[in-house]
């Protein structure tokens, strides 16, 4: 799960990334003429998204509430020294209950755009093996309802480093070719209920970065890794991140896919996968510079 800038609500805000550097190059250009220089919302093209996002885990909270599973984060957090502080997401930014507030405080800043992601422990507390709880098809429904109501549109992410914790008991989750039918079928679940209101989709969250976290250094559930990259209680650092993300990005092919053929015609929607990545440049014109910067964004992302 990624730090935040706490604001309720808990906004990791991906989409202001580019208004902050858009904003940065303008103030920097506009003080070699005017002392005093204002940004304003029609200094951006039409159309442009000003938004917030955040992920369940981190701001719904009630998590033992109306039919809710526990996570792979609630197991987490409940091993000690897992989590530095010894927190957890029991009560996060109560936006369970709390969601219509924080609704009218987006709608307060003008944002136009939010990215939340889905509880897969709320709309499928047992997966493939349980039916689908109605009560959380209510609750992202009646968000859906009032952003749209608000005119901001809703980028939704399937999921977000969180699912139930019996799919890690009972075969492993990510480290199992069986995840790729768990996450299509809690994916179609999703286009089914939400897919005549959503026309951005999100499968995955940095699937890359969550197979390192997750099993390389071992820092996210299920805590896995090996020398020389920690000391976990199992795990295999070369291994079990690439089987990991090979199954990420199976099951966000097998889930795209469905979309596209069954779903998205209904608003012309998009379906796309969210990849943590850092942009690396040659430090010369130098051969050997520009294959050493294309390894490091292979390594980082490309894969």
């Amino acid at each position: 799960m990624s730090n935040s800038i706490i604001l309720r609500p808990h906004v990791v805000s991906h989409f202001l990334i580019l208004l902050l550097l858009l904003s940065a190059i303008y103030v920097v250009q506009s003080s070699n003429h005017h002392d005093n220089a204002h940004i304003k919302r029609s200094d951006f093209p039409h159309r442009f998204l000003f938004g917030t996002a955040t992920s369940a885990y981190q701001i719904e909270g009630a998590v033992l509430q109306d039919g809710r599973s526990p996570s792979n984060w609630d197991a987490f957090c409940r091993i000690q020294g897992s989590i530095s502080d010894g927190q957890n997401g029991d009560i996060a930014d109560d936006h369970y209950h709390r969601y219509m507030e924080d609704i009218e405080i987006m709608h307060s800043l003008g944002v136009n755009a939010y990215r939340f992601s889905i509880s897969w422990s709320r709309v499928l507390p047992r997966g493939k093996f349980g039916g689908v709880n109605q009560v959380a098809i209510l609750f992202y429904n009646n968000i859906l309802d009032n952003l749209l109501l608000r005119g901001i549109e809703p980028f939704v992410t399937i999921h977000h480093n969180d699912f139930p914790q019996d799919l890690e008991e009972r075969y492993g989750a990510w480290l199992s070719p069986l995840m790729q039918e768990e996450f299509v079928h809690f994916a179609e679940i999703c286009f089914k209920n939400f897919g005549d209101r959503v026309k951005y989709w999100i499968t995955i969250n940095e699937p890359n970065l969550f197979s390192e976290m997750a099993y390389e250094i071992g820092i996210f559930p299920p805590a896995h890794c090996s020398l020389p990259f920690g000391r976990c209680a199992s795990g295999n650092s070369d291994v079990e991140p690439l089987i990991s993300a090979h199954n990420m990005l199976l099951a966000h092919a097998n889930a795209s896919k469905l979309y596209r053929e069954q779903f998205k015609s209904e608003v012309n929607g998009m379906i796309g996968i969210s990849v943590h990545a850092f942009m690396y440049v040659p430090l010369t014109d130098d051969r050997e510079d520009e294959e050493a910067a294309n390894r490091a964004l292979a390594f980082n992302f490309a894969w």
